[in-house]
C-alpha cells in the first residue's frame, strides 16, 4: 500500500498513537489531529495534507465529528476522500447521522482495538483498489462517495 495517505482525526491520544503504528506498519503516510484546533484550521491541515483516506473520532473536543464530515463533504478540495468513522455512540444513532452527510465506513467500538480496526480499514483500501483496477473503464467513473458501508467492530 505504498503512497496511500491516511489522514487521522482522533483525541485519545494512545488510540491515535496505536492507529499511527499500525498504518505506517503498513507504509502509508500519516497525518495526525487531536481535534483539538478550531474546525477550519483542521480542514486547512486536511486540505494541506491531500489524503486518499480519512479516520476520525466522531466525539472530538473542540467539534462534533459530525460537523467536520459535513463540511469534508462540502468542500471542493477534499470531498472525495473514503472517510473512516468510528464511534462509541449508539449503533442506530451513529449510523443513521453518519450515512446521512455521507460517511464512507462506519465502525462501532466496544473494547476498541487499533489492530483489528487498521486491518479492517487496509482490507476495504485494498479490495477497493481491485474492484476499480478490474472495473470496466466507463465504470471508474462513479462517484465513490456513492457505497456507503457500515462494519460493526
Amino acid at each position: 500500500m505504498n503512497d496511500k495517505k491516511i489522514f487521522i482525526v482522533e483525541d485519545d491520544a494512545d488510540l491515535l498513537y496505536g492507529l499511527e503504528s499500525e498504518f505506517s506498519a503498513d507504509n502509508f503516510e500519516i497525518a495526525t489531529s487531536y481535534g483539538d484546533e478550531e474546525v477550519s484550521e483542521l480542514l486547512n491541515n486536511i486540505r494541506s495534507f491531500k489524503p486518499d483516506f480519512i479516520v476520525i473520532d466522531l466525539i472530538l473536543p473542540k467539534a462534533d465529528g459530525f460537523d467536520i464530515i459535513k463540511k469534508i463533504k462540502a468542500d471542493e478540495f477534499i470531498n472525495q476522500e473514503q472517510i473512516f468513522v468510528f464511534t462509541d455512540l449508539s449503533e442506530e444513532d451513529g449510523r443513521v447521522r453518519s450515512l446521512d452527510i455521507g460517511t464512507d465506513y462506519i465502525f462501532f467500538r466496544d473494547d476498541f482495538d487499533t489492530y483489528e480496526f487498521a486491518e479492517k480499514v487496509k482490507k476495504i483500501i485494498v479490495n477497493r483498489e481491485k474492484i476499480v483496477a478490474d472495473a470496466p473503464e466507463d465504470v471508474n467513473d462513479v462517484d465513490e462517495g456513492e457505497d456507503p458501508g457500515i462494519v460493526f467492530a
